[in-house]
C-alpha cells in the first residue's frame, strides 16, 4: 500500500497576533509619538527665541533636506535593507534631541542652534521615512499588507491624540529642555523593538546584484515606476490626490473657521471630526485584513472624499462641518490606506525602498507646497473657490486611477 503525504502551507499568522508586526508597529508609534513631542518643543522654542519670521524659517527648514534627500533615501533602503537604515536613522534622531536637551540645561535656546537641529532632522527624516514604509513586506505575509496598513493607521491617529498633549505638558513642567528630552527617550523606546525585528530575506531572483552606483539604482527605480502597469498611474493619482487635499485640510480650514467665527474651538471639532473617521477607516482595514476590488474601491473612495471636501467649505455650522469632516476621514483614509497597501503589493521587494521615497515626497515634500499658494488664493477668491479647486485636483487624481484598467483592477492578495 502506497501512502501519499501532502504538504499542506501552514495558514499565515493574523498581523494583529503576529509579534514581529506588533514589535513593528510599537516602534513606529513611539517614534511617531516622539516626532509630535519634537515638532511642539522645536515650535515652542522657536517661537519664544526669535521673531515670526524666525519661527517660521525653523520650523520650515526641515522640509529642504527632505525634498532634496528623500530619493536618495529610498535608494538607501533598497541597498542597506530597510531595517539597517530605520535603526541608525531612528538612532541618529534620538543623539540629535537628547544631545540638544543636554545643551540647553547649560544655555538658553538660540535660532542658529534651532535651525541646526531642524536640518539635520529633516536629513534623517529623508532617511527614515522611505526605510519604515518598506518594512512591512518584509515582516508579514503579503496577505496581511492590508492590515498592517491599518494598524499604521490607528498608530498613526493615536500619535497625534497622545503626542502633541504630551509635548505641551512636558513644555509647561520643564521647558524645552524636558520637551526635547521625552522626545529623545520616545527615539530611544523604539531601537530594542527594532533591533527584534525578523526580517525575510530578499528571493534570490528579485534581490540582484549591487549596480556599483547610486545613481544608477536611483534611476533603475524610477523606471521600474514609470514603466509598471499599476505603479506608474497609481503614482500619478498620489500626486493629483495629495496636492488637492493638502492644503484645504492644513491650512485652508484654519482659515475657513476664522472666516465664519468658529475659533479654535470649532477648528478644533472639525479636525477631531475629521480624525475619527480616518482612525475608523484605519480600523476597518485591520479587522476585516482585505478588501475586494482594492484598486477600483480606493479610487471611489477618494473620489468622496474628494467631493466632500468641496462641500466643507459651504457648510452653515460647526455641526454640520465636523460631520463632513468625518466623511472626508473616512473614505480618504480608507483610500489613503488602501493606496499604501497597493503600493507595497504590486512593487518587486528589491525595488521597495525606491518606490516609497517616490511617495513619501509626494507626500511629506511635494504637497506641502501648496501651502503659500492656499492661502494666496483664499485672499484673492474666498475659501468656496478654493476648496473647490482643491476638491477638483484630489478628484482629477481618482479618476487617473479609474482611468486606467490595470490598477482599477487591481486586487489585494488573499
Amino acid at each position: 500500500m502506497t501512502v501519499t503525504v501532502t504538504a499542506t502551507k501552514a495558514p499565515e499568522r493574523p498581523a494583529h497576533r503576529d509579534g514581529n508586526v506588533l514589535r513593528w508597529l510599537g516602534a513606529y508609534a513611539a517614534s511617531m509619538i516622539g516626532d509630535s513631542v519634537y515638532y511642539m518643543a522645536l515650535a515652542w522654542s522657536a517661537a519664544r527665541t526669535g521673531s515670526a519670521t524666525q519661527a517660521g524659517l525653523v520650523l520650515a527648514v526641515g522640509s529642504i533636506p527632505r525634498a532634496l534627500l528623500m530619493l536618495g533615501g529610498g535608494v538607501l533602503a533598497d541597498r542597506l535593507g530597510p531595517r539597517r537604515v530605520v535603526i541608525g536613522s531612528d538612532a541618529a534622531r534620538c543623539l540629535v534631541v537628547l544631545g540638544l536637551a543636554g545643551a540647553l540645561l547649560f544655555t538658553s535656546p538660540a535660532v542658529w542652534m534651532l535651525v541646526a537641529v531642524a536640518l539635520v532632522f529633516g536629513v534623517v527624516d529623508a532617511l527614515f521615512l522611505p526605510a519604515v514604509g518598506a518594512l512591512p513586506p518584509r515582516i508579514t505575509a503579503a496577505g496581511q499588507l492590508a492590515r498592517v496598513q491599518g494598524l499604521r493607521g490607528l498608530a498613526s491617529r493615536a500619535a497625534n491624540v497622545v503626542g502633541a498633549p504630551l509635548g505641551g505638558a512636558a513644555v509647561a513642567f520643564g521647558g524645552p529642555t524636558l520637551a526635547f528630552a521625552a522626545a529623545g527617550v520616545l527615539f530611544a523606546v523604539s531601537l530594542p523593538l527594532l533591533l527584534a525585528l525578523r526580517i525575510s530575506p530578499l528571493p534570490a531572483a528579485e534581490a540582484g546584484e549591487p549596480s556599483g552606483t547610486a545613481w544608477h539604482d536611483l534611476t533603475d527605480g524610477l523606471r521600474h515606476i514609470r514603466r509598471h502597469p499599476v505603479l506608474g498611474p497609481l503614482m500619478l493619482a498620489v500626486a493629483l490626490s495629495e496636492l488637492g487635499f493638502t492644503g484645504p485640510f492644513n491650512l485652508g480650514l484654519v482659515l475657513l473657521a476664522g472666516q465664519r467665527g468658529w475659533g479654535a474651538s470649532g477648528m478644533g471639532w472639525i479636525v477631531a471630526a475629521f480624525g475619527i473617521g480616518a482612525g475608523a477607516s484605519a480600523l476597518l482595514l485591520a479587522v476585516r485584513g482585505r478588501v475586494p476590488r482594492a484598486g477600483l474601491v480606493m479610487c471611489l473612495t477618494v473620489l468622496v472624499g474628494a467631493l466632500a471636501t468641496a462641500v466643507l467649505a459651504f457648510a452653515p455650522s460647526v455641526g454640520l462641518a465636523a460631520a463632513v469632516a468625518f466623511c472626508v476621514g473616512l473614505f480618504a483614509g480608507l483610500g489613503g490606506a488602501l493606496c499604501g497597501a497597493l503600493i507595497q503589493t504590486v512593487t518587486d521587494p528589491a525595488y521597495l525602498g525606491r518606490v516609497t521615497s517616490v511617495s513619501t515626497l509626494f507626500t511629506h515634500a511635494i504637497a506641502p507646497l501648496s501651502y503659500p499658494v492656499t492661502g494666496a488664493a483664499v485672499a484673492a477668491w474666498g475659501t468656496g473657490p478654493v476648496f473647490v479647486t482643491s476638491a477638483v485636483v484630489c478628484a482629477a487624481g481618482a479618476t487617473t486611477g479609474l482611468a486606467f484598467t490595470r490598477l482599477r483592477r487591481a486586487e489585494l492578495p488573499h
